[in-house]
């Protein structure tokens, strides 16, 4: 199995699969979020602490090339502890997450949210699609979205409006190191405004210049669903909002601000 990254005198390496849909010479945010999670999972400081949050700010276009990863403890705690990190590019920051972890809650507690959404239908009720703007050069084209993740949309793929869809990791984050259940839900829930395409894509971009996400609970497995809309009204922000699902039912919601524009 392939991997996204690879490690090399301190630096991470990208490999042609972290590159997005806008440009081919910028990762997309899923690969960098994927990144930024598994680099916070592993701090001495979260352990036996469950993930809350897990914010991105996306300065600039972060390219295809190596990167400077910068940790930092924000805020040390017993009960709560808040990360920091800070990508560098070239020299130029490009990226800026956060991340909040929190005692867990009592397992025997009660469930206590009466109206909680269902369940979606199963990856097993899905149609696997080869996801990329071009649909005739996704298949076997290198990139993120056709080649990281495996896809089976329970939607119509490219239909304008909501979407829902199963994804699963095809390609490992370091080799020998696969993405944990926490890294593929952040790399999938950058796939919100993707999916849930709100204008035709050869006429207009819709790029998320940030992705927030608050947990429920930890994911388990390997499929992350999302069940993902985009808001778009003349005079306002876009904002796209996925529901997001592992096979045991809602695990998260996550949230995507949007520069749309027609394409020049």
């Amino acid at each position: 199995m392939s991997a996204l990254f690879a490690l090399e005198d301190g630096r991470y390496v990208p490999s042609a699969d972290t590159a997005g849909p806008w440009d081919p010479g910028a990762q997309h945010g899923g690969a960098v979020a994927a990144l930024l999670t598994d680099a916070f999972e592993r701090r001495d400081e979260v352990a036996g602490l469950a993930a809350g949050r897990l914010s991105f700010e996306f300065l600039r276009p972060v390219p295809v090339a190596p990167l400077v990863l910068e940790l930092e403890l924000v805020r040390p705690g017993r009960r709560v502890v808040e990360l920091g990190a800070r990508l560098h590019a070239g020299g130029a920051e490009v990226c800026r997450a956060a991340a909040l972890f929190l005692s867990p809650v009592a397992a025997d507690l009660p469930a206590a949210d009466p109206q909680a959404p269902d369940p979606m239908p199963g990856p097993q009720s899905g149609r696997e699609y080869a996801f990329g703007l071009d649909r005739e050069a996704a298949q076997g084209a290198r990139g993120f979205a056709p080649r990281a993740l495996e896809m089976r949309f329970l939607d119509e793929p490219f239909a304008p409006g909501p979407a829902r869809v199963w994804m699963r990791p095809a390609l490992e984050l370091f080799a020998g190191r696969p993405l944990s259940a926490l890294a593929r839900l952040a790399a999938t829930a950058d796939f919100g405004n993707g999916v849930a395409a709100p204008l035709p894509f050869a006429e207009y971009i819709f790029i998320n210049a940030d992705l927030s996400i608050h947990l429920m609970r930890a994911p388990r497995g390997e499929w992350i669903g999302l069940d993902a809309r985009t808001h778009v009204a003349g005079g306002g922000v876009g904002l796209a909002e996925s529901l997001v699902h592992d096979e045991h039912g809602p695990v998260a919601r996550a949230f995507q601000s949007l520069v749309v524009a027609p394409r020049e």
